[in-house]
């Protein structure tokens, strides 16, 4: 299946789940925004997109009444798909610049007034982990904690791929060393990372990851782990 077929597949069954976002939305999310995430670094590509929003979704759905009436599932939905759009012009300031993305795209205005976008707009400026602020929205909130996407094996890849892609002139012995530092700075006890959603299952997953990082000779060995497969695979 090409990617033109696997994205008209994912749309067909996403419009069967959640028939309440608009066949408008859900074509032009599918077929123009997830695609452009093609071109970022191997850590946020389309499945990454995808996942964020799949993981938003699962959070709308699980929420409680009160707060479910308090969201706009579309809202949330473009928010989720749009948060890392300003990757297209590097990581140090790309929440910001997704929120640029977001209030110049002319699309949006085909469905969502201009307080709607500007919801949209700031769920992304507010998804960032290292923001030191609380997001201004529950969206905002919904898509923070959709992007956590905590689970050990994933994060240790993900960090690895990110250092082959930005540090491709580090030794393997430095992108090891760089992948365990950054899992401490932002999954450690003290570590920069904040949780928004209270019935999001990230709480008890960040609690499973600091158990591994409690040993400093299991994290090194399960990053060094994942270093390997992720070369035995390109060979």
């Amino acid at each position: 299946m090409d990617r033109k077929d696997s994205f008209s597949s994912l749309l067909q069954e996403f419009s069967s789940a959640f028939p309440e976002i608009r066949q408008g939305i859900a074509e032009y999310v599918f077929n123009e925004v997830v695609p452009k995430y093609a071109v970022f670094d191997p850590a946020h590509r389309e499945d990454h997109a995808l996942a964020v929003i799949d993981n938003s979704m699962d959070l709308y759905r699980r929420a409680p009444e009160e707060v479910k009436r308090e969201v706009d599932p579309e809202i949330l939905f473009v928010a989720a798909a749009c948060h890392d759009l300003g990757r297209i012009n590097g990581k140090a300031r790309h929440h910001l610049d997704s929120g640029i993305i977001i209030r110049q795209d002319p699309r949006l205005r085909e469905w969502f007034d201009e307080g709607q976008v500007e919801l949209i707009a700031q769920a992304a400026e507010d998804h960032r982990a290292s923001n030191e602020s609380e997001p201004r929205s529950i969206y905002g909130k919904m898509v923070a904690e959709a992007d956590r996407l905590i689970d050990p094996e994933t994060i240790i890849r993900r960090t690895l791929q990110y250092g082959f892609s930005v540090y491709p002139e580090l030794s393997p012995d430095r992108q090891i060393d760089r992948a365990v530092d950054h899992l401490y700075e932002k999954y450690g006890d003290d570590g920069y990372l904040k949780l928004w959603i209270p019935w999001s299952m990230n709480a008890i997953r960040l609690l499973e990851l600091r158990s591994l990082l409690a040993d400093t000779s299991a994290t090194r060995s399960e990053v060094l782990r994942i270093w390997n497969s992720l070369n035995d695979r390109d060979r």
